[in-house]
């Protein structure tokens, strides 16, 4: 099959999972939309969710939804930048835009199947940059160690600035404790297993010293740990960090500015934007298909308790936020860049590592 028939046959597919999953992610909401019409006695014929939606995207102020398109391209730029300055002091030189491309090769992944684009990206990426993949996702580890800290942060900010608001949402939404029943016997047994094992690889260790696989899984884990290294060796931190808080701070603003665009949510205070945008962060984080379901859960419950915003009204602007940003964004930009991949990459020799490594 030659080059260019596989390169459509790609495009194609690519194209026809987008359509799909714009299918799923209706098909799921249709449910949640039916369950809100119930709780609020509408009647099933007056409730349709393509009708709601398009209202609500027809009456939406589409110049602050673009702007939010804009700040989540700045904070994607910001990540391949800092994605790159992992990878250059192992002596790689990666062209920019490999890593952003393949930034957004991952977001759509993520659509597909939960955290599919931590292994789409490092993959697609290596086999570009011709970069050996344990140290491309060692990269990535650190990258997503980087945001688990950055969320941290903001997890802490928002409890300082709300903490009241926060606390009564755990008092009325956490489960009472239940009593303690003692020590399963399967973590015993799972112990007990784990010493063995442990007890076995340790008087075999030298015929296992003798095998290829062995060989093959050191260079591995040599790899992984120079990646895991490589935070250690860049040439400009304080850039580094730059990039990280701008990643989030554009997070922070898509979900700000995206109250504009919305008249139940355009009068909410910058605090507001904070809150809900943490919320969401952690529908996000959880292992759905982009966030999918649990985004709007987390940022209806934000709206509705927190700032008195109706349970429809909610339920609309997460679809706007959602489907603004994690769809159309990720959907469009991730078909966009499986086809300028192949074609920026076209004759494309990467160079030659500076350096072994950073050891």
């Amino acid at each position: 099959m030659n080059k260019s028939l596989l390169g459509a046959l790609k495009i194609v597919l690519f194209v026809s999972i987008g359509f799909f999953l714009l299918y799923l992610v209706f098909d799921k909401f249709d449910g949640y939309y039916q369950e809100e019409c119930a709780l609020q006695e509408i009647a099933p014929e007056d409730c349709s969710l393509l009708d709601r939606l398009w209202q609500d995207f027809s009456s939406a102020n589409w110049w602050w939804l673009g702007l939010t398109i804009v700040l989540y391209l700045i904070s994607n730029l910001s990540r391949a930048a800092r994605w790159l300055m992992l990878l250059r002091p192992m002596g790689y030189r990666p062209r920019f835009g490999n890593s952003f491309l393949t930034v957004m090769l991952g977001y759509f992944g993520n659509l597909g199947f939960p955290r599919a684009g931590e292994v789409l990206r490092p993959t697609t990426f290596s086999s570009y940059e011709k970069i050996p993949l344990e140290r491309t996702l060692a990269t990535i580890v650190v990258d997503r160690l980087v945001d688990v800290l950055s969320l941290g942060i903001v997890v802490g900010l928002t409890l300082l600035l709300e903490f009241n608001k926060i606390q009564t949402f755990l008092s009325a939404n956490l489960p009472a404790g239940s009593e303690s029943e003692g020590i399963s016997i399967w973590w015993l047994v799972a112990a007990c297993t784990l010493l063995l094992l442990l007890g076995g690889l340790y008087f075999l260790r030298d015929r296992i010293r003798e095998t290829a696989l062995y060989g093959k899984l050191r260079q591995t884990l040599q790899g992984f740990r120079e990646g895991l290294l490589s935070i250690l060796h860049l040439k400009r931190p304080w850039l580094f960090l730059l990039h990280s808080v701008n990643i989030w701070l554009m997070y922070y603003l898509m979900t700000y500015l995206a109250f504009f665009a919305f008249a139940p949510t355009a009068e909410l205070p910058p605090i507001a934007g904070l809150l809900v945008f943490t919320f969401g962060a952690f529908g996000i984080v959880i292992p759905t298909p982009g966030g999918m379901g649990t985004y709007h859960l987390l940022v209806v419950s934000g709206l509705t308790l927190f700032y008195g915003i109706s349970g429809i009204d909610a339920f609309a602007f997460a679809n706007l936020a959602f489907f603004s940003i994690q769809v159309g964004g990720n959907v469009l930009f991730g078909l966009i860049s499986t086809i300028l991949l192949p074609i920026y990459n076209k004759n494309y020799q990467p160079p030659a590592p500076l350096v072994e490594s950073t050891r």
